[in-house]
């Protein structure tokens, strides 16, 4: 990231830049008018990582500028929560003193929550041992005075959880409030506020929906989990165990009784689909007692696999989040020969970058 570019004076001009761009590389689907959702201009991260960097008796925090070729010393951070900025000052000038706790301390982690909850995980070049472990419960007991902290210690082949490894998000969405259970290390929105207008907008593109939903790449069940009023029943997949297990939990915190998650990956299950092989894991699921008009795939970056494209286009409605404009456009090529794009969005979930995350409602052709 250029640092320099973090100024909150600069963001709108950012912001329109994006959204010319992403218009004019998508001229050619003749897409409806761009919906542009756009984030608070500071404090909008929810988590951050940064090195630590070892000078004397000095220690802080610090990134590296690929601009500039250099690391910046980052006592304080523009684009994270306030919640990360208030634990930078406080965990640093706790631990810099403490020899115990900064030996060999390379990076620390911040997961935190709008709920005012936070996770900071400690990364060291070195075992953790038994002084490790009673020097970070007095830390621990020093930060609870000022915080609700979770601590989780790192080394090779190492984790120890202080007490727990996770933290609870909670999301006013769509006039109600969602619980989500947000693990260490795991894959969560960075942007909160963005997040909440992203759920929001596909709320709003599937109210008239019919039949039932199938996601894949459900995560820890958070689209899932806010879109299932708006269906009969939802079939979710999610292949990352530690996601399934949030997601098991975020479902009961709901109290969402129409939602299944099957632990395998979308390639699979798009096997599956496709009769090409068969599964354990399904045994028991009557796939065929679902009748998902709509599927609601949010890819990785590199888009979605063949086979996976190819089973999206048997469903009338496809809702599309996608972190990637690039293989968006490719995935479209192929999708529009059968559906039409009804709906097309843009949430500014990473200012100050050229990272633009998008939402497509296709439905299907007469």
């Amino acid at each position: 990231m250029n640092l320099a570019l973090l100024d909150p004076a600069h963001y709108a001009a950012q912001l329109e830049e994006k959204r010319l761009k992403l218009k004019q590389i998508f001229a050619s689907f003749n897409t409806p008018e761009l919906e542009v959702f756009e984030s608070t201009p500071a404090h909008y991260r929810m988590r951050s990582e940064f090195r630590v960097w070892h000078e004397g008796e000095d220690m802080y925090f610090y990134m590296f500028d690929k601009v500039v070729d250099q690391k910046v010393r980052t006592d304080q951070y523009l684009p994270a929560s306030i919640l990360i900025n208030d634990m930078m000052k406080s965990l640093m000038e706790e631990i810099r003193p403490n020899q115990i706790l900064r030996h060999k301390l390379f990076q620390v982690d911040f997961l935190s929550t709008l709920s005012g909850e936070i996770l900071v995980t400690l990364l060291y070049h070195r075992q953790l041992g038994a002084d490790w472990i009673a020097a970070v419960n007095e830390l621990k007991t020093k930060l609870n005075l000022k915080f609700k902290v979770h601590l989780v210690g790192r080394a090779r082949k190492q984790k120890i959880d202080v007490d727990q490894d996770y933290v609870i998000e909670e999301l006013p969405v769509d006039g109600k409030k969602l619980i989500y259970k947000q693990i260490e290390n795991s894959f969560t929105q960075p942007n909160a506020k963005v997040a909440i207008k992203m759920l929001e907008w596909a709320i709003d593109v599937t109210r008239e929906s019919k039949g039932d939903l199938l996601e894949l790449y459900c995560g820890n069940g958070n689209f899932s989990i806010a879109l299932s009023p708006n269906f009969n029943r939802v079939l979710a997949t999610e292949l990352a165990k530690p996601s399934v297990d949030a997601a098991q939990f975020n479902i009961a915190a709901n109290n969402i009784k129409n939602l299944d998650i099957i632990r395998m990956s979308a390639e699979d299950f798009s096997d599956a689909m496709n009769g090409v092989r068969e599964f354990t894991r399904l045994k028991g699921i009557d796939l065929k007692s679902y009748e998902c008009n709509t599927i609601f795939v949010d890819p990785p970056r590199a888009g979605l696999d063949p086979n996976t494209l190819i089973l999206v286009q048997n469903y009338e409605r496809i809702l599309y989040i996608s972190c990637n404009p690039n293989t968006l456009i490719e995935n479209l090529e192929t999708l529009t020969k059968s559906h039409e794009i009804k709906r097309f969005a843009l949430f500014d979930q990473f200012p100050y970058t050229d990272h633009m995350e998008c939402g497509v409602l296709l439905v299907k052709r007469n």
